[in-house]
């Protein structure tokens, strides 16, 4: 089963400027520490920069007048990227994992798709149930919602789950969408 997913925009890296790359004639310059050294012009603040053996690093462009640091920048950029990272490493992306069912299931593979879809919930995934019917099974509708319903209704016991999408028919398929609550 295909469920196609939307790929998120990623933000364009913010580009900080540094030394001679800093175009506003004048910036306010903080310290190693964040403390107010005062506004000069970008050329004092890059001397004092490099007498501290640091570079001048743009950090707040859009202020009215740019806000500029002494520090590293290697370390800085490093800082940045490690951060990034990091950030990265704890995001989960919420997947929908299918399970099919039939009118005709047996017991035993009702009870392996039930602990497929517990194993899924708990992974923190949503599940899509369905159940695709074939010819005269089409008549059969009470029936097959009524199999879909019992299926969330076993997995509820094990795990609590929300309804994400109420039973429905599009076309041959009858469908249903649960997350974990």
């Amino acid at each position: 089963m295909r469920i196609s997913r939307v790929r998120k925009k990623e933000e364009p890296k913010k580009i900080y400027r540094y030394n001679e790359a800093i175009t506003a004639p004048r910036v306010l310059v903080l310290d190693a520490e964040g403390k107010n050294v005062g506004v000069m012009t970008v050329n004092q603040g890059i001397t004092m920069a490099r007498e501290q053996g640091m570079d001048l690093v743009e950090i707040n462009p859009k202020s009215d007048p740019p806000v500029a640091k002494i520090i590293n920048f290697g370390q800085f950029r490093y800082k940045l990227e490690k951060e990034a990272r990091l950030q990265k490493a704890h995001q989960h992306v919420v997947e929908v994992k299918g399970i099919r069912l039939s009118l005709r299931i047996g017991a035993h593979d009702l009870e392996i798709r039930k602990n497929q879809a517990v194993k899924f919930l708990n992974d923190g995934d949503k599940v899509k149930i369905e159940i695709i019917l074939k010819g005269r099974e089409q008549q059969q509708l009470g029936i097959a919602r009524e199999i879909v319903k019992t299926f969330i209704n076993d997995v509820t016991s094990i795990v609590p789950v929300r309804l994400e999408e109420e039973i429905e028919r599009h076309g041959n398929k009858v469908t249903a969408l649960i997350a974990k609550s």
